[in-house]
């Protein structure tokens, strides 16, 4: 059974199984944002606002990237970008 790419996100934020690049975690410091609050806001987003396909800069290799804006409980909107790796063991944002 194929899942849905958002569901498939969902799960692996629940899990706790996102890696998050140098650039992610310098933004969230800059807005003084914390994992959980990231997390929050992607468990709460209804749908992907956009699918991109490029390619890596360092493997060559396309990928496909995901766009999720989400509200925190707190009404915060966050906007996020991540992909799912091939192994789906994790996702990177």
């Amino acid at each position: 059974m194929k899942m849905e790419p958002l569901i498939k996100i969902k799960r692996l934020v629940l899990a706790r199984k996102v890696l998050f690049t140098e650039k992610a975690e310098a933004e969230m410091a800059a807005e003084h944002l914390t994992r959980d609050i990231v997390y929050e806001s992607i468990w709460n987003a209804p749908a992907i606002n956009k699918t991109l396909r490029s390619r890596n800069p360092i493997s060559g290799h396309r990928e496909t990237l995901y766009v999720i804006k989400g509200l925190t409980f707190d009404g915060l909107a966050i906007y996020t970008k991540g992909k799912i790796l091939s192994n789906y063991s994790a996702t990177r944002y």
